[in-house]
């Protein structure tokens, strides 16, 4: 217990004097968060915050390695494993300083992350199995590794997208820590209990200047190292004990930053539709401050879930396994519940944004191929004729209702040439009408197009539609084969289009 105490302390005092160090120096280099549209502050603060976290937590750790008590004895029995998670973490830990420096690209810091989570994996830390309350055991088999890495991913993108307030990672981190610490102690993990005992109490130091109003933030390099280093640990608590409360009990420690993240990927990539790794204010925390509370409210009210599901989750330790199942599907029930009342968990409106995508995508490879059919049709085509007949077609399977093209000649002719829909034309209340000013058809002849697309309930079909008849007009004209000689002509040019005028008529 002496060992586990000096460690605590140590990292503790290490942090309280590297931390306002490091501050000052962040200043003096200009590497501050500045106050931004998604942002709560309103002045500059320093935010490498995490380089004070991370020294603060290694220096007694390694110390205790050389140690000649039973705690020392472990880490040297299980060097690899350690080092290799110690390694991985200073990875991951680089990238995000990189990223708080110079900035780097959402998909390499998930890169790195996924190198470092396979390196844990390839030193043998891997949830191979999980007992379920002493009925049967889940064997994983090669699943091992993809879960493993999808879990330490998880918990690392999790303790980085809830790092948004002030002192908001840092506590839930810290609880984390203390949870994971007891479970170690509890089942005699002696070095994975050093290892949390020493980042709580980094992370009990560093809180003293983080939490609002924050002198300073731990930034991507210190939420990015804090996660995986948790995740990896969990992972080793799981594969030590191979019982569902070896991964249960940190997992529900770590609810409220994992599911946040499986929260915020599903509202950003199936309801909004846009990259999992584009900013926005959607989170838990600024949900909760859309309703009104301060910040410190806020941090106050999660540190407080986090800390009722860790609390109520240790007693899976003593529990039976059918209670600890039961237990943990409460705290399941409670977490969600939690969601569900800032609005971030929506099942109908994902279910139905489901449908939805599915069939935008169906309709959207529908309309490719008969786009792709019609470029093969346009591109053969050796005739004006030909070419005219494979638009009217494209035209009708992809739900045009009428295509008019007017062909002004060079001697003041005027001719026009009508496609309409057999079935659609006259249906339909509702169309999307573009008109494409003239273009060169052929040598002294130019055709102005105008299109009427029927919107079909999508404006963005009725769009991409759009797009793609375009395509085949700009592409495949009769005159674009030989628009390099028209262009050396006299008076020849090129054909392109010059403007694009779209309205939406309701007849």
């Amino acid at each position: 217990m002496k060992t586990f105490a000096c460690t605590f302390i140590a990292s503790a005092f290490a942090a309280l004097v590297l931390t306002p160090l490091v501050a000052r120096i962040a200043l003096k280099l200009g590497i501050v968060d500045r106050p931004g549209p998604r942002k709560i502050h309103s002045r500059a603060v320093p935010r490498i915050g995490g380089v004070a976290i991370v020294i603060a937590m290694l220096g007694p750790t390694m110390a205790v390695m050389f140690l000649s008590n039973v705690v020392g004895e472990a880490f040297r029995a299980i060097h690899p494993q350690v080092m290799t998670l110690l390694g991985a973490g200073l990875l991951v830990f680089l990238v995000g300083l990189v990223d708080d420096i110079r900035g780097v690209r959402a998909l390499l810091k998930l890169l790195g992350l996924t190198a470092a989570a396979l390196a844990v994996c390839i030193s043998g830390t891997r949830i191979d199995s999980v007992v379920v309350a002493g009925w049967f055991a889940l064997d994983f088999g090669w699943l091992a590794w993809p879960i493993t890495i999808i879990w330490i991913l998880t918990v690392a993108v999790g303790v980085n997208f809830i790092d948004g307030l002030d002192g908001l990672a840092g506590g839930i981190a810290a609880i984390a820590c203390g949870v994971i610490a007891v479970f170690a102690i509890y089942s005699g993990q002696l070095v994975m209990a050093v290892l949390m005992l020493a980042l709580l109490g980094s992370l009990a130091g560093f809180l003293v200047f983080n939490f609002n109003p924050a002198k300073v933030f731990m930034g991507d390099c210190g939420s990015l190292f804090l996660g995986f280093v948790l995740g990896s640990a969990s992972v080793m608590c799981a594969a030590k004990t191979a019982t569902l409360v070896g991964l249960a009990l940190p997992a529900m420690a770590l609810g409220v930053p994992v599911f946040d993240a499986m929260f915020t990927m599903v509202r950003r990539g199936i309801l909004e539709r846009r990259s999992i790794f584009a900013g926005e204010r959607g989170h838990i925390h600024h949900r909760l401050l859309a309703m009104g509370l301060k910040q410190r409210q806020v941090v106050l009210i999660i540190y407080a879930v986090t800390a009722m599901a860790a609390g109520l989750g240790m007693f899976m330790m003593v529990a039976r396994d059918r209670g600890a199942l039961v237990i943990f599907a409460c705290l399941l029930v409670l977490v969600l519940l939690v969601f569900r009342i800032v609005g971030s968990f929506r099942l109908n409106e994902t279910l139905a944004a489901i449908r939805r995508n599915w069939a935008i995508r169906a309709a959207g490879n529908r309309d490719r191929g008969c786009f792709e059919v019609a470029q093969l049709k346009c591109r053969q085509a050796k005739t004006f004729d030909v070419w005219w007949n494979a638009l009217c077609v494209a035209a009708e399977e992809m739900d045009f209702v009428c295509v008019s093209l007017t062909l002004d000649g060079s001697d003041g002719s005027v001719d026009s040439l009508v496609w309409r829909h057999p079935s659609l034309n006259g249906t339909t209340n509702e169309i999307v009408r573009i008109v494409i000013p003239p273009r060169t058809l052929r040598q002294g002849v130019e055709g102005k197009v105008e299109l009427d697309i029927w919107v079909n309930g999508s404006l963005e079909s009725a769009g991409r539609r759009a797009a793609l008849f375009g395509r085949l007009l700009d592409e495949h004209c009769p005159a674009a084969s030989s628009a390099e000689d028209a262009s050396e002509k006299p008076g020849g040019r090129v054909p392109r289009f010059r403007r694009l005028s779209l309205a939406i008529s309701k007849e």
